[in-house]
């Protein structure tokens, strides 16, 4: 990736967030939404919006129609925000990285909490004398 595709999909990023935050009003994008990344293709006609949402009762399917009604409007907005010859089309996914994380922040702090408790699973701990 070049240092100018770099830039341009962080650009990207911070404007969606903006827009997302300030000027998008679907009751289907409310919540805690979060652009995680952008990557532009080569040719620069296409863009894919990583997006991450937490809380309970999310609808993935409602959210991305959500972010799929106001790709037009969100393309629109990015014209005229950035310096670019061709704006490019807007595609949506989720970035469920965030979620892998939590899951396994909490494994390790059940892990931690059965460790201080002394409980076992049953196996025996090997461990290397040197």
């Amino acid at each position: 990736m070049t240092r100018r595709t770099e830039r341009l999909n962080h650009l990207i990023q911070i404007e969606i967030s903006d827009l997302l935050r300030k000027h998008i009003n679907d009751p289907r994008l409310n919540g805690l939404i979060s652009v995680t990344g952008v990557e532009i293709s080569k040719d620069l006609q296409n863009a894919t919006v990583s997006i991450s949402a937490l809380g309970e009762n999310l609808n993935r399917v409602e959210i991305l129609k959500g972010f799929n009604s106001a790709a037009g409007f969100l393309r629109h907005e990015l014209a005229h925000r950035l310096n670019i010859r061709v704006t490019p089309e807007l595609s949506f996914e989720f970035d469920d990285s965030i979620e892998r994380g939590v899951n396994l922040i909490s494994l390790i702090d059940r892990l931690a909490a059965k460790e201080k408790t002394g409980e076992t699973d049953g196996r025996e701990r090997h461990t290397k004398r040197k």
